[in-house]
């Protein structure tokens, strides 16, 4: 692990190049091209410094494990494709849950009624 921020409204998997002049954290000597967002809170993340193999293989784990079948934090329910995602109403830097395809529809859906709803009615 390279870096530890503070609060960050990115998610984990979120990819950007590394800064110039970092190596791969487990490959010292060798020249990182990718920063990949580990492990996030609401207190900030772990960033990973990596050359293009250690950065390959995290992908492919992480492809795995979307696959895997895992309880959803919001419906309780054992599902697959369950992912990193805030609550918006708990802000962009608020807790990180894993949620279900399912729930995100279901949240995206609501967010797109409320947003509807003040254009017509709120706005002057």
């Amino acid at each position: 692990m390279s870096a530890i921020t503070g609060p960050i409204s990115t998610l984990p998997g979120f990819t950007q190049d590394a800064p110039k002049g970092e190596v791969c954290d487990d490959h010292p000597g060798v020249a990182a091209v990718v920063r990949i967002q580990g492990e996030t809170d609401s207190w900030g993340a772990e960033m990973h410094d990596l050359c293009q193999a250690c950065a390959d293989e995290m992908r492919a784990e992480i492809k795995v494990e979307r696959e895997k079948e895992r309880y959803c934090n919001w419906c309780k329910h054992k599902k697959s494709d369950v992912r990193p995602y805030r609550d918006t109403d708990e802000g962009f830097y608020g807790p990180v849950y894993q949620v279900c395809f399912d729930c995100r529809a279901q949240d995206r859906k609501r967010l797109r009624e409320e947003d509807e709803y003040e254009s017509r009615y709120l706005q002057n």
